[in-house]
């Protein structure tokens, strides 16, 4: 295998006398030079065992004949941000990492990479700087947190949001709302259900940028251990088979992706982040897709929220590559293309059994024919938004009732705890778009709190922010365009009647055309005094409906 790019010629010999100061041996600066982005931190359980992870990553680089380097990338635990102007800082990360990653691997000319990610914005910021960068490139995440026991029930991160609601209520008690406090997550680990940090895991199985298992080994198993050091070997495989990012990920490959993400039920969140990646990709993914490939994959599995299973059960069940195997049996995978692990998509899945019909169903008896994922349109929505369908209560699916409009989430908050929300209500949370927020928060909090209240299978919700992965009910988000760009949801009004219709895939405020033309001719959009990051992010940043990528042309 051919050495690293400092290793011969004397005008390199100025950047081998700082290898040298790194403690580097002659024998090590003559090995390919492997780029390990850690997202390891302190403050996100998903990531306090990624130090674990990049040790053997480092080792199996090692073993296959590399030269192992680590450099870091940013991560925010959504949970903890969650509620306060901390989720601002959340999504705008996603762009951070991907910027930093791409001038540290370009600047310091890796011949190879391997990202560390595990939770929400770390996994899709780093495959965006993976198209970038565009070196032979693997990801191994830092795996998925056990489930919590309650009574004797599995619980995770939602049921415990959830439990505000029930306490405020009065439906539980002090002592079990502690209980609930003390279990809810009992490991490291991202999120146990399938949030958008597993959602994005799973999903860079499917598209092929991670060895199988990537998505589902439990972070506190060895066997996840075991995984990393294959990565560390792999990449080295890769390079020399010269195998890169935009080899793997295709069109072909992000079909696959949203396949997969309608049979599992991912979150809400994938529809943000798909887009973004396949930007970077040179490929343009309308979210009409969502529809058209729903339309045609069943839903295999109802993961937490959806159900009661978590991502452990679904890894016992045999894993992504067996959920691919099911939709395969209706020839819904493009089996032809290159992955990571050097192989074909079709030689990943050849012979993995789904062990568990009651997790992953049989694609001849799914949880439905049409898939997890739904994109609807309407005057409220004329360039789409987003909703969990597999995680919408049968009666909720069509709705109509009068909207409750806040312009903050603070507010639709205190809202719902006071008793002011009721059976039948939509509640309207507008300003928190990309733009308007900006950097679209995630609404977990109200969603959870009309859940815990008892609501959920009578208020829907519509917001021009975004959901946690944890959200369940009838929450509608990513709503295009938002109300800080003149979208039709800044001129709803309280009492108006809006309809939710999701087998229609349509979103309306039942308001006389007129009448809508009217508020708009009137409508100025509130704006926000900003500063810092978050200023220069709302100037650049595009609609949810385009992936809220970042603006390339700045004139």
């Amino acid at each position: 295998m051919a050495c690293n790019f400092y290793c011969d010629g004397a005008d390199k010999a100025p950047q081998r006398s700082l290898f040298n100061a790194l403690g580097m041996t002659k024998e090590e600066m003559q090995k390919p030079l492997i780029g390990i982005v850690s997202s390891y931190n302190e403050i996100v359980p998903g990531h306090m065992n990624i130090d674990k992870i990049v040790d053997a990553v480092k080792l199996g680089v090692a073993m296959a004949g590399g030269t192992p380097v680590v450099f870091p990338a940013i991560a925010v635990c959504d949970g903890i941000a969650m509620g306060h102007q901390g989720m601002k800082y959340s999504l705008v990360t996603r762009d951070l990492i991907a910027d930093s990653t791409e001038c540290m691997a370009l600047a310091h000319h890796f011949d190879a990479l391997v990202m560390v990610p595990n939770c929400d914005k770390n996994v899709p910021g780093l495959l965006m700087a993976a198209a970038r960068v565009n070196v032979p490139t693997i990801f191994v995440s830092g795996g998925p947190m056990l489930a919590g026991h309650v009574k004797g029930s599995k619980t995770s991160l939602s049921s415990m949001f959830e439990a505000v609601g029930a306490y405020s209520s009065g439906k539980i008690s002090a002592e079990e709302f502690e209980e609930y406090e003390n279990k809810a997550c009992p490991t490291c680990g991202s999120c146990s259900g399938m949030y958008t940090a597993n959602s994005m895991n799973c999903l860079t199985e499917a598209i092929g940028m991670g060895l199988g298992g990537n998505g589902t080994i439990p972070a506190v198993y060895s066997e996840r251990i075991r995984l990393a050091k294959h990565a560390g070997m792999k990449i080295m495989e890769l390079l020399e088979k010269n195998i890169r990012p935009l080899d793997i990920m295709t069109e072909k490959a992000f079909r696959n992706a949203l396949t997969v993400d309608m049979a599992l039920g991912c979150s809400t969140n994938t529809m943000l982040h798909i887009p973004a990646i396949a930007h970077e990709c040179g490929i343009d993914i309308d979210l009409d897709i969502a529809n058209e490939i729903s339309a045609k994959t069943p839903n295999l599995c109802h993961l937490a929220p959806a159900g009661h299973a978590y991502i452990e059960e679904l890894n016992e069940a045999g894993g992504v590559y067996a959920v691919m195997n099911e939709l395969n049996k209706k020839g819904l995978i493009e089996t032809d293309i290159i992955t990571a692990t050097g192989k074909t998509v079709g030689e990943n899945i050849a012979g993995c059994v789904n062990k568990n019909p009651d997790i992953i169903r049989p694609v001849e008896e799914p949880f439905s024919e049409t898939g997890g994922i739904a994109v609807l349109r309407g005057n409220l929505a004329k360039d789409g938004c987003v909703v969990k369908r597999s995680a919408v209560v049968p009666e909720m699916l069509t709705h109509t009732g009068p909207a409750k409009v806040f312009d903050c989430e603070e507010d639709a908050q205190a809202a719902i705890l006071g008793g002011k929300i009721v059976a039948g209500d939509v509640v309207v949370i507008r300003y928190e778009g990309p733009k308007g927020g900006p950097g679209m928060r995630e609404m977990l909090n109200p969603t959870s709190a009309i859940q815990g209240m008892g609501l959920g299978s009578s208020v829907a919700l519509i917001t021009d922010g975004r959901f946690s992965g944890a959200s369940r009910g009838a929450s509608i988000g990513h709503v295009s365009p938002e109300a800080a760009v003149g979208g039709v949801i800044g001129i709803v009004q309280d009492g108006d009647m809006i309809t939710v219709d999701i087998p229609n895939c349509k979103l309306s405020l039942d308001v006389d055309d007129a009448e809508i033309e009217r508020r708009m001719a009137e409508f100025k959009p509130k704006t926000k005094e900003l500063k810092g990051y978050l200023k220069r992010y709302a100037s650049l940043v595009t609609s949810g409906a385009q992936g809220a990528v970042l603006k390339k042309d700045l004139d």
